[in-house]
């Protein structure tokens, strides 16, 4: 960090915000093409620093530094990158820091903010902030597709008891937050009329139209309204073009994962066949440039929450919100900032939020092609018994098989009670550290080019836990970037102080990308895993799947009567039960968006397709009765749901407390009010 800024500041900001501040323009305009919460201010700089994809692409070597790695002096924080932050403000009731380059919002002591990165020592010098936290990377859905052109679903598939009192969701608004693209214009979201059941959709990314509020918190990107769609449907036929094309979005893939999901969740062959339909866009560009322009974090979310619970007020409906996307960074303990922000938001009756558990299920491959697995291996844990023992782990650097050209991180989590050291060794180097409780290392070149940071944190201000992180960054400059070797990467814990002695670890996982040739081979950013032997096979939800009151859903293959191999497992770190159900998830047949008239379906499967499954039964729960909580219908999926064959009716990691069962759900609904005076 630059100068003049005092210890007390440096402790209020999150490690990885640090090193992120620690980086100079050049590092971070090449950074913001794969770091979600960061944003180029100046579109010039694009052009000066070529971005790690195409044919402008900047060279990718693996080398040896020629001289003793050193990391130069920062003078200033650049101003040139905007980033999206929550703040933990010191009391509820406290006034807000003057500081963000946008309207901001707060829920009780978290507030969001988006500023400018040398502004971010101001801000955390502020009496009223206790710390600042970089908004989490949304991990875009990587179902699997399984089948090209399925036949279509028949409409009585998802028709459940009760209708003439939930009236097929007639009275409950269905949010959908995802990516890729709503096709509104879908015969599957059409009514009787020819119109479309999407009453709003706000492309996060988009500029087509004004945003939804131009001087609040949603004073970005482009509202499309119900008579904006309609108008677009109208036309259509007129103009020779797609409806999607007079009112364009900023993502409209073919096959899209948002119109997929919400075909299951309200679809006319889905659940909720009734109910109005709003969409939120979250900002995921395909091209690097539009990428370091663009936000897609967890801030994002929040945002998007927000504005579906806002919908649902002003339409006078209770809301339900599927959310098919993660977050993998923090605790996995509910204690992160927009885990927190949901809870905070689903106190209110009428309102739920239903979020896919993740695909991060698969310990080993089933067949010798199969490499699944790697997306699996993303958790460690384990007990360390006594002061003056080690435990290692085994961390994969993958890339192309030579280096990764991608940044990659990995969380450590322990009781405040102890104190734990870390050495790190490079493939075929010596160790490095150890690090002691609140030292660090930040930005150091090591010789293979690599640049290493390591914090060894004490009583983090969310949940008081001690936690060590580790980034292994690419070395960025304005003409190349210099790989991290793959291979092993050994992390020894070192036991200082030993209370309590267990420990969890997570690798926040990169999404696998294709970047160009290097030489004879092609570079990859692909994720990192830890070994078979390193790896424990459990506590892999989501950590937006730990929000407390959030319904978090596994997938469910109906053919094999089983949890899917693919489904993430809980508990939580701090041994809450999550998962709460499995839904079915595998093979499911929904709308295929952007297609044409004789490509109307498709099928996928992930824990991305059983979560707007249950989505659209909370849906009928909420129409029949709009005053339940979010906490009652937890209860009431975890009280109905049918134990999978030779299973019992006692939580388990994978399918939670069992398979969603529609039908006992409505029943149980009716003797909510149903109460007897024995008088």
């Amino acid at each position: 960090m630059p100068p003049k800024i005092s210890k007390t500041t440096l402790r209020k900001l999150q490690p990885k915000l640090r090193m992120i501040a620690d980086g100079d323009t050049t590092v971070n305009v090449v950074r913001a093409e794969r770091c979600a919460a960061l944003a180029v201010v100046k579109p010039a700089l694009l052009n000066k620093f070529k971005p790690l994809r195409g044919a402008s692409a900047a060279p990718v070597t693996l080398r040896e530094m020629k001289k003793k790695p050193r990391t130069p002096p920062l003078k200033t924080i650049t101003g040139e990158v905007l980033t999206n932050v929550f703040v933990y403000l010191r009391d509820p009731a406290s006034e807000e820091p003057p500081c963000g380059t946008r309207p901001h919002a707060r829920s009780g002591q978290i507030m969001q903010v988006q500023t400018k990165l040398n502004e971010i020592p101001k801000l955390a010098e502020d009496e009223e902030v206790a710390y600042v936290e970089l908004a989490e990377a949304l991990k875009p859905p990587a179902p699997a597709l399984a089948e090209l052109r399925p036949t279509a679903p028949p409409f009585g598939l998802r028709r459940f008891g009760h209708a003439s009192r939930h009236k097929y969701g007639a009275d409950v608004l269905i949010g959908i937050v995802d990516v890729q693209g709503f096709d509104f214009a879908h015969a599957d979201f059409l009514d009787d009329t020819g119109k479309t059941r999407f009453v709003r959709i706000w492309d996060q990314g988009g500029d087509a139209r004004s945003s939804p509020d131009k001087n609040g918190q949603f004073s970005y990107g482009a509202e499309f309204r119900h008579e904006h769609l309609n108008a677009a449907i109208k036309a259509a036929p007129k103009l020779g073009l797609p409806a999607t094309d007079i009112e364009k979005q900023s993502q409209m893939i073919e096959g899209s994962h948002a119109t997929h999901v919400a075909s299951i969740a309200a679809g006319n062959r889905g659940i909720c066949r009734k109910a109005p339909i709003a969409g939120v866009l979250i900002s995921l560009p395909q091209g690097d440039e539009d990428r370091r322009l663009s936000f897609y974090d967890s801030s994002r979310l929040a945002d998007a929450v927000d504005y579906l619970l806002q919908l649902g007020a002003e339409l006078k409906k209770p809301v339900v919100i599927n959310v098919s996307l993660a977050t993998n960074g923090h605790a996995h303990d509910g204690s992160a900032a927009v885990t927190r922000w949901i809870d905070a938001a689903l106190t209110t009756p009428g309102r739920a939020v239903v979020v896919a558990a993740g695909n991060s299920g698969q310990e080993r491959g089933e067949t010798e092609s199969d490499i699944g697995f790697i997306t699996g291996r993303i958790h460690s844990s384990g007990t360390i018994p006594a002061a003056g023992l080690e435990r290692d782990l085994e961390w994969v650097v993958v890339g192309n098989g030579i280096m990764d050209v991608s940044e990659n991180e990995l969380e450590i989590w322990f009781s405040a009670q102890d104190r734990l050291a870390v050495s790190v060794r490079p493939p075929g180097r010596d160790w490095i550290g150890p690090v002691e409780p609140r030292q660090y290392i930040e930005n150091r070149v090591i010789t293979d080019g690599t640049v290493l940071s390591v914090y060894n944190e004490v009583y983090h201000p969310a949940n008081g836990l001690n936690y060590i992180s580790l980034y292994l960054s690419p070395f960025f400059s304005a003409t190349e970037v210099v790989g991290v070797p793959a291979g092993t990467w050994q992390v020894r814990l070192h036991a200082r102080e030993i209370r309590d002695g267990r420990f969890h670890a997570w690798i926040e996982r990169d999404d696998p990308q294709q970047l160009g040739r290097v030489a004879e081979r092609e570079a990859w950013a692909f994720p990192s895993f830890f070994t078979e032997t390193t790896l424990v096979d459990d506590t892999t939800v989501s950590s937006l799947g730990c929000a407390n009151r959030a319904i978090t859903v596994a997938n469910l293959d109906e053919a094999q009567n089983r949890v899917n191999i693919s489904s993430s497992q809980g508990p939580t770190r701090d041994g809450r039960e999550k998962p709460d159900v499995a839904a079915p998830g595998t093979n499911i047949v929904a709308a295929k968006g952007f297609a044409d008239a004789a490509d109307e379906w498709l099928a996928m499967t992930g824990t991305s397709m059983a979560s707007p499954f249950v989505t659209g039964i909370v849906g009928l729960m909420l129409a029949r009765k709009p005053r339940l909580t979010a906490a009652q219908i937890e209860a009431i999926l975890r009280r109905t749901a049918k134990p999978l064959p030779g299973k019992s009716f006692a939580w388990t990691n994978d399918a939670g407390f069992g398979v969603l069962d529609p039908e006992a759900c409505l029943a149980e609904i009716e003797h909510i009010d149903d109460r007897k005076d024995l008088g």
